[in-house]
């Protein structure tokens, strides 16, 4: 092997979030949430994503693959804390990171 060949693994995480469509509703919903309701039935009731019928669940992914503001909380932030609400194209998320690798 000639010089520095380092090969680079791509940092990977598991979430699961929960889309509204504005930043009040999203305040509304971290409330409940840090008063203890459950994370997945508020994301199967109130969640404009598909991934509302998991209970919010995004599985693992990738680095890169998110939308940056997605990305940041999702790779930066601390594990097992719902943040936001995030803005993005799509709407204001409410994220949980489950894991991170």
């Amino acid at each position: 092997m000639q010089g520095s060949q380092r090969i680079m693994k791509m940092a990977y995480a598991c979430a699961r979030h929960i889309l509204l469509k504005s930043k009040l509703e999203a305040e509304s919903i971290k409330k409940k949430l840090e008063k203890g309701a459950d994370f997945a039935q508020l994301a199967k009731k109130f969640s404009q994503c598909p991934s509302a019928k998991k209970g919010g669940d995004l599985g693992e992914f990738k680095q890169g693959v998110m939308l940056k503001a997605f990305d940041q909380v999702v790779f930066k932030k601390s594990l097992l804390t719902v943040h936001g609400p995030v803005k993005t194209k799509f709407g204001f998320h409410l994220i949980e990171t489950i894991y991170r690798g």
